[in-house]
């Protein structure tokens, strides 16, 4: 298939290009809460973000006060629920009872972010003086998030990487030695944060902008400018002219100057905020066709980001139902998910695109945490479910939508996956049992069945819809309760919701250790029917739907 690309605009060979950079979000400066003048007499909270062995560091902390200053009163507390969640409740707590407080520890891309926005929040507005303890691996992380809110000089104190599973001999030196970073011991600079009386030294600017254009440069260089901002995903790009965006937006009916959406690599980074043109020079750079823009626009409203900052590197999948499947030549059959159609494959790699751009990055160490990075985030995994072929309804249908609407939906995770052929006649079930232990408990399965074994579960099972598979799925998929709640995903993201009463977690937090409750909740288990039938292979992909878009709002 030939792809036509017009010429740039050239001016004394020199491209004028689009800045493919969304608007960062206003900052708001912040001053840090009144130092204590001692800690001697004070009661210091020791705050348990609730993540992979954080509270086991904070009894050595502890430990330390009560060898080093036992005038100070140390009270372990944790947060009552998941680390990303507020807790105005303890915050108030801290408040009436204490002087000061340590939270920590940020260890992972999603909780670092986290302990430093609560901290902030009990620095400016609690007015408790606090350190936040984090580990070395997340320095830029956290500087990003203080910045981000206001307060750069957040005071931050690291240790070092990795805390989980940590004796508590290794820990206890974490807290007797030198912070990696400065180089300073660990605990003068906690007690020093605590008590010196310091302005913050680095105000934030009020507002920022981005500028429209990239400066003009040849072709070459504007390859190399791309490349070296972390604008590309390291592949080769299509230069976003004028020109080329001007045809992009003919794909569209909206206004380039709309606001499509907000989006950030994680929680408390930060949203920024993106126009249908700054979209439409993230489709360009993919090699998308104009035809295409109104299921990238959709994929952008989702406010979804396909390159999410998790050090479990997690990655997006994009579903396309309805008519604009045809319309545009998408490919739901052999070789769906590979790289084997022009339409799936640049409308995936623009949502990468667009993604980092727009929300602002995904640098490794700073915006990009992942620990292993994930093939599948090169174009999310996008592809159209096979609607015709599918015995069932699809799954815009299921989302509520027409059948005649054309829709896509997201989900985001991607990093466990297993797959087999077929269903045999005497121990199917056993075998589909075993393929979902091997999915990872926080995030549900996705089944990705050719059409093949699509029609071999309604031989097989009698599941002559979608949901009687899904309820199949889920009361098939149990573990053994001691080992479910043994688990640290289920420990980290799980586990607190269930201490705080949520349903239907709670009930299965009182089942005796060797009785087996189920690892998924059903509504959030999915079906899509995809292949070329070239045999019954399926998958069975850990992934959740995140958001379901209407395309034709975006025609």
């Amino acid at each position: 298939m030939n792809i036509a690309i017009s010429a740039p605009a050239i001016i004394q060979n020199q491209i004028i290009c689009l800045n493919p950079v969304g608007y960062p979000p206003k900052i708001t400066s912040k001053s840090l809460a009144p130092r204590l003048g001692s800690l001697d007499g004070k009661t210091i909270y020791l705050i348990d973000s609730r993540f992979d062995d954080s509270i086991e560091l904070l009894k050595e902390v502890a430990n330390w006060f009560a060898g080093h200053m036992p005038s100070v009163t140390v009270r372990l507390v944790s947060l009552a629920g998941y680390y990303g969640r507020d807790d105005q409740e303890l915050w108030t707590e801290i408040k009436a009872n204490g002087h000061a407080a340590i939270i920590g520890v940020g260890h992972c891309s999603t909780c670092s972010p986290a302990v430093s926005t609560h901290a902030v929040t009990l620095e400016t507005k609690f007015g408790i003086p606090t350190v936040a303890l984090h580990t070395a691996t997340f320095d830029k992380v956290v500087r990003s998030v203080t910045r981000m809110a206001g307060l750069p000089d957040a005071p931050t104190v690291f240790v070092p990487q990795p805390v989980m599973g940590k004796s508590a001999t290794e820990l206890r030196s974490y807290v007797e030695g030198d912070d990696p970073v400065t180089g300073r011991p660990v605990m003068r600079e906690i007690i020093e944060a605590l008590t010196s009386h310091a302005a913050n030294r680095h105000p934030v600017e009020a507002d920022r902008s981005t500028p429209r254009l990239v400066e003009p440069a040849t072709e070459a260089e504007l390859h190399e400018i791309f490349l070296r901002n972390h604008w590309t995903d390291k592949l080769p790009i299509v230069l976003p002219t004028e020109e080329r965006v001007a045809a992009m937006l003919a794909g569209t009916s909206q206004p380039a100057d709309k606001i499509v959406g907000r989006m950030q690599p994680t929680h408390n980074r930060g949203a920024w905020e993106y126009t249908v043109e700054k979209v439409a020079v993230n489709a360009v750079m993919a090699g998308a066709r104009p035809e295409y823009f109104p299921v990238i626009l959709a994929l952008a409203a989702s406010q979804v980001t396909a390159r999410g900052s998790t050090s479990s590197s997690g990655s997006a999948m994009a579903v396309v139902n309805g008519p604009i499947r045809h319309e545009i030549g998408m490919n739901c059959g052999i070789g769906a998910m590979g790289p084997y159609n022009h339409a799936n494959a640049t409308i995936g790699r623009a949502y990468g695109l667009l993604s980092q751009n727009l929300q602002g990055g995904s640098v490794p160490g700073d915006t990009f945490m992942g620990s292993l990075g994930n093939a599948y985030t090169y174009n999310s995994v996008t592809f159209a479910e096979s609607e015709e072929r599918s015995p069932w309804e699809p799954l815009h249908v299921q989302r509520g939508f027409k059948a005649e609407d054309s829709v896509v939906s997201v989900f985001f995770g991607c990093r466990s996956t297993t797959f087999g052929l077929g269903l045999r006649k005497e121990y199917w079930r056993e075998h589909v049992r075993d393929m979902l232990v091997a999915v990872d408990t926080v995030t549900a399965p996705v089944l990705l069945l050719d059409p093949i074994t699509a029609r071999q579960f309604i031989d097989r099972g009698g599941f002559d819809t979608k949901d009687k598979l899904i309820r199949f799925v889920h009361e098939t998929a149990q573990m053994p309760a001691g080992r479910y709640w043994d688990m640290q995903l289920v420990q980290n993201y799980i586990y607190p919701n269930a201490t705080l009463g949520v349903e239907p977690l709670a009930t299965r937090l009182k089942a005796a250790p060797d009785a087996l409750i189920p690892m998924f909740l059903e509504e959030e288990i999915n079906v899509v029917v995809v292949g070329g039938e070239t045999n019954g292979y399926w998958q069975i992909m850990g992934a959740k739907n995140r958001a379901t878009v209407s395309v034709d709002d975006w025609r």
